[in-house]
């Protein structure tokens, strides 16, 4: 690989990635289901992966990297399904545009978990953030599916930034892909008992669906992503990842017609907008 081809890899990532919100609100089983068959799909891929690829074979895992990715699994668990819980409630735009918020809760974790102080720059950009999200909420009633499914989105992020910032709290040396496909295994196990009274309902078009969620969405492009930063700085990759909402929406007004409101638009940029500043400042 060299840096063109990286571009493209990184590209396809956020497409992929993009999508998954698409395919979660296809398939017509329950959010937990979603998450164990997405979870079960990414280990088989990952698992061939590392058995067939050069260069991915499995290593070691230490006590403390272990107990790290038993904590990092069940975060990213309720991460995965707090999404699907939104995308199923308020569609697919509104659910990843909140679940985009998580910048500003990652600047909020950082500075309480390690006793860092905010910059003016950060507070503006969280500002931005919030303005954004304002916008795109549908409406300021709790009785309303679209405004709870809106906040579940928004807990989605929040999840994604304590993920973040568990990571980097306790450092782990272990090569990514593997620690994605034992994330996996974990989910997957995880996820079980509530998977399984609907496992002899699934049709044969749900699992089509899980597949391409399980694979494309999840184990090939973190693979894409993680052989791409080899070659791409963040602040570069940074700009690529802030158009993953940018598909979603895209994909659900072509798709189920969600044709996106100028407010929520508007809200988009001022989203998409902080993503790139806080990521290229925090590279």
């Amino acid at each position: 690989m060299n840096i063109r081809y990286a571009l493209i890899a990184l590209n396809l990532s956020a497409f992929f990635f993009g999508l998954s919100g698409i395919l979660g609100k296809l398939v017509s089983t329950s959010p937990a289901f979603i998450v164990f068959g997405r979870a079960a799909f990414a280990v088989i891929a990952l698992s061939l992966l590392m058995s067939c690829g050069k260069g991915f074979g499995w290593q070691r895992l230490p006590w403390r990297s272990a107990r790290l990715l038993l904590v990092s699994s069940v975060i990213l668990a309720g991460h995965w399904l707090t999404f699907f819980i939104s995308v199923k409630a308020a569609g697919v735009a509104v659910a990843t545009l909140g679940f985009a918020s998580f910048p500003a809760f990652t600047t909020l974790f950082e500075s309480l978990g390690f006793n860092e102080r905010i910059s003016r720059a950060e507070i503006s950009l969280i500002g931005l953030i919030c303005l954004g999200l304002i916008l795109v909420c549908p409406a300021f009633d709790l009785d309303s599916g679209s405004t709870r499914g809106f906040l579940w989105g928004i807990a989605s992020g929040a999840l994604l930034a304590l993920l973040i910032v568990c990571n980097r709290i306790t450092a782990v040396n272990i090569r990514p892909v593997q620690a994605a496909c034992v994330q996996n295994g974990l989910i997957t196990l995880l996820m079980l008992p509530f998977a399984l009274p609907e496992l002899p309902l699934v049709s044969l078009q749900d699992g089509f669906y899980l597949a391409l969620l399980g694979v494309f969405c999840t184990a090939i492009a973190h693979s894409l992503m993680v052989t791409s930063l080899r070659w791409v700085k963040a602040r570069a990759a940074a700009v690529f990842f802030a158009l993953e909402p940018v598909y979603a929406i895209l994909f659900a007004w072509w798709w189920f017609n969600e044709q996106p409101t100028l407010r929520i638009c508007a809200g988009a940029a001022l989203i998409i907008f902080s993503v790139i500043l806080y990521t290229r400042r925090k590279s």
